[in-house]
């Protein structure tokens, strides 16, 4: 399985979760990077994306409060998570993609449930 997500678990609001993607079986480096996620019931929504350059970019509904980042040389992504709310109960998912090709790569997801 070239992603596999971790991390996910269940916590009261206001705390915190971090959650990391292995990635095997593929250049890691020529890859952009997301977390997406998926609340029963919902489309699913991008989270955070970060290019090949560490650039990052999130939802408006993450904002100064999670935070994506890359450790190229493990092969992982992970997605800090703060200050965390009820409505970030979903199945957190990791994805990687080479932009202008097919190659893209999605996770199984892990769960995030947050109890107010």
């Amino acid at each position: 399985v070239p992603l596999v997500e971790s991390g996910g678990g269940s916590v009261q609001s206001g705390g915190s979760l971090r959650l990391s993607c292995a990635a095997s079986g593929f250049t890691f480096i020529d890859y952009q990077m997301a977390w997406f996620r998926q609340a029963p019931g919902k489309e699913r929504e991008r989270v955070a994306i970060i290019g090949r350059d560490g650039s990052t970019a999130y939802a408006d509904s993450v904002k100064g409060r999670f935070t994506i980042s890359r450790d190229n040389a493990k092969m992982t992504l992970y997605l800090q998570m703060n200050s965390l709310k009820s409505d970030d109960t979903a199945m957190y998912y990791c994805a990687a993609w080479v932009c202008g090709t097919e190659k893209k790569y999605w996770g199984l997801g892990t769960q995030v449930t947050v109890s107010s």
